[in-house]
């Protein structure tokens, strides 16, 4: 990263610096109070709120054009013609890109998970899953575009697709061991046989959208030989690689920034469509074009959670020691590009058992390429297993925290490797005791409030800890202020206000005298808001930046710039299992004459390391139980058997949970502390939704001595015929 001064910069809005107009390189013995560990509101908050902060379809952009994605009607075929000659002919309209006119594109560009097919859009005439982009559109204004694509006339070949999902699907594969290779400890199937105890069932959860607030939008143009793009994305600078790579550039003539988004999820970690059409775009027509998807188009081209359907054998003694957890997923993938739904990630370390095997299963479908939704694979791989360890515990007649107490893991039961820090048991009693769990009569249909049936349930879980190599910058300004640069994205999660914080105790100054400069590929290379990684990660960059920065006596009356890259000390940290931990407590109605399952109190007690913002993470966790809630009830894209299209793509279809759904949900968190990390922090952006559904699909089998292995808990999987008032 090239080494700059940024002392023209303003302070961000609603954050003035503040200081003496020196600059104390030196700092004080011990950071100030009020930088890491206190509850502090979002520096932009106030813009937000009052609608001053521009997200990327509302940046102003002189001689701007716009553009209409066309997208397929068919499931799988070939383009036998388009005809663009109505469109062409109306007001306003610049052009139509499609197979035959778009820029031709790198075949060999590289998203996260290896060669992307999912990248090469309009490269042939080729249509593999619905709803892929054909064609742009672009014209003067967006409507313009919109009333010229529907004038498009497009003609197919359609073939047979396939979009049957199942794990005894006939194209099944084994999965690419991206992660590592499947578990295979001990001999499964002896102990399975040797038990007291076996579970052995199948647990399915269906294609689930990501369905942020703000639709995908990215706006491109040429500026002085460089590519310059806005977007909505989680990851400036590894977009950026990726573009120069997909259009044969140098990655020095990229430049991405992404200033404000609207929520992501996952979904805007990759190279959007809207994002390579722009481009294609603005370097055919060289002048500004934007292209913003509408929500149907969202659902349309926008990469999902896959659809899993997840075998989990576990057995275990009369006294509930686990002797053998076998679990076999199957997901979701498309031949355009390879991805991993990793579903065994809990299972190789959430409990101690002498054989654990897992077999993860790759079916390639007709289907756009899925790719990671909040928790990836972690949550419907919690879903499976959690509710499996549920039905261990109701067949022991045990108490399902018990259970869970008792297989409590020493070193990690598949890698073998000590804990770097491993509190899920105060996790457990700690929610116990606030949830009022002792207090349960564990066996089910024994609770009623008059007609409604009443359930309580639990799960634990963990997710993935660490950092991946950064970078960032501090200049120590004359005004005894500090500019602190990396390429972070604020995905909605706060990124800018608990980065100022990091910086603050890095430095040992106050907050008010850190400005902080994100969300631009230029400030060098930096992981994405991806993974419950980003804050990890930056804040290891910044605290090395800061380390040589308190190191330098330069001359205090000019800037001072000092670069970091985390790279070599991340490969000196010693391998352990790192992971957050959580354990989540659901309470639950059910009228069972209507299906209706109600959830009446949540509560997650959380060990995420030493948090940044008490505010802004219970915020994060409280969120991700609303979107594990959300699942558990209402989530599912369906898809028309004979088309192969989805049937629900947009907010009419697709349910998700409204206002009225979700109950006062608390999170709160056990002292913890992540010894590998310089600032002992860990991610807490996902795993508040990975143990939710489990926890309430339990609470609705301890309300209704029922089993709900599919979600969502629709009423008809509830509804009870002839039901017991």
């Amino acid at each position: 990263m090239n080494a700059f001064s940024t002392s023209a910069s303003p302070a961000p809005a609603g954050h003035p610096a503040s200081g003496p107009a020196t600059a104390p390189l030196a700092g004080t013995a011990e950071p100030p109070p009020g930088a890491v560990g206190t509850a502090r509101p979002r520096i932009e908050g106030a813009g937000k709120v009052t609608g001053s902060v521009r997200y990327a379809a509302d940046e102003p952009m002189r001689d701007l054009a716009h553009g209409w994605v066309v997208t397929s009607t068919v499931s799988r075929g070939r383009i036998r013609d388009i005809d663009t000659s109505a469109a062409l002919a109306m007001p306003g309209v610049l052009g139509v890109i499609d197979h035959r006119t778009a820029p031709r594109v790198n075949p060999q560009a590289a998203g996260f998970f290896g060669t992307d097919g999912g990248l090469q859009l309009l490269q042939d005439e080729t249509v593999p899953h619905a709803g892929r982009p054909i064609a742009l559109v672009v014209a003067e204004t967006p409507e313009q575009a919109r009333a010229a694509a529907l004038a498009l006339s497009v003609s197919y070949d359609e073939e047979p697709h396939d979009t049957d999902f199942s794990l005894d699907h006939l194209a099944a594969r084994p999965a690419l061991p991206l992660f590592g290779e499947d578990a295979n400890v001990g001999d499964v199937d002896a102990e399975l046989a040797a038990s007291a105890v076996v579970v052995d069932e199948r647990y399915r959860t269906p294609e689930e959208h990501g369905s942020a607030m703000e639709p995908h939008s990215a706006t491109a143009w040429w500026e002085d030989g460089r590519l310059q793009v806005i977007d909505c994305n989680q990851g400036p600078f590894l977009v950026a690689q990726t573009l120069a790579a997909l259009f044969f550039l140098d990655p020095e003539q990229v430049r991405v920034r992404a200033e404000h988004v609207g929520g992501g999820f996952g979904s805007k970690t990759l190279c959007g469509p809207h994002l390579i059409l722009a481009v294609m775009a603005t370097t055919l027509l060289r002048r500004p074009v934007r292209v913003t998807l509408t929500r149907s188009q969202v659902f349309q081209t926008i990469s999902m959670r896959p659809a899993t359907d997840q075998r989990v054998r576990i057995g275990a003694d009369a006294d509930g020691r686990l002797r053998a957890i076998d679990h076999t997923p199957a997901f979701e993938l498309s031949p355009l590009a390879e991805y991993l739904e990793y579903c065994t990630e809990l299972t190789k370390t959430l409990y101690a058992a002498p054989a654990i095997r897992t077999r993860l299963t790759a079916v390639p479908l007709d289907i756009l390429p899925p790719y990671s939704l909040r928790g990836p694979g972690a949550t419907p791989g919690s879903f499976a297993l959690e509710s499996a360890m549920d039905e261990v515990a109701e067949r022991l007649g045990m108490d399902p925290l018990e259970l869970r107490l008792r297989n409590e893991p020493a070193v990690g039961p598949v890698s073998g490797l000590p804990f770097s820090r491993r509190n899920l048991v105060a996790c457990l009693r700690e929610g116990a005791r606030r949830f009022g769990w002792a207090a349960r009569d564990h066996r089910p249909r024994t609770r009623r409030e008059g007609h409604l049936l009443v359930g309580t349930g639990l799960a634990a879980t963990s997710f993935g800890a660490g950092a991946l190599p950064s970078s960032a910058a501090i200049t120590a300004e004359p005004d005894g202020t500090y500019t602190v640069a990396v390429g972070a994205s604020d995905i909605g999660t706060g990124a800018r206000t608990a980065l100022t914080a990091v910086a603050a105790e890095a430095l040992r100054v106050d907050p008010g005298r850190i400005r902080i400069l994100i969300a631009d590929s230029d400030l060098g290379p930096a992981w994405s808001a991806g993974g419950s990684r980003g804050t990890t990660s930056w804040s290891w960059a910044i605290t090395e930046a800061a380390r040589k920065l308190l190191a330098r006596s330069d001359d205090p009356t000019r800037p001072l710039t000092v670069s970091a890259e985390t790279s070599e000390s991340l490969s000196r940290v010693p391998p352990k299992e790192r992971h957050s931990y959580s354990a989540v407590f659901a309470e639950v109605t059910v009228d069972p004459a209507t299906g209706e399952v109600r959830v009446r109190r949540l509560l997650g007690m959380f060990a995420v390391g030493r948090v940044v913002n008490p505010l802004l993470a219970r915020s994060q966790l409280v969120g991700g139980m609303v979107t594990g809630l959300s699942m558990a009830l209402h989530e599912e894209g369906v898809r028309d058997p004979v088309t192969g299209r989805h049937v629900n793509g947009d907010f009419a279809g697709y349910h998700i949970a409204a206002h009225a759904d979700v109950p006062d949900v608390e999170a709160d968190f056990v002292p913890d502390y992540e010894p590998g990390d310089p600032s002992g922090i860990k991610g807490v952006g996902e795993i508040g939704t990975v143990g939710t559904a489990a926890a309430i699909a339990n609470a609705v089998w301890h309300a209704t001595g029922r089993r709900q292995r599919i979600l969502p808990i629709r009423p008809d999987r509830v509804l009870e015929e002839r039901p017991e008032w």
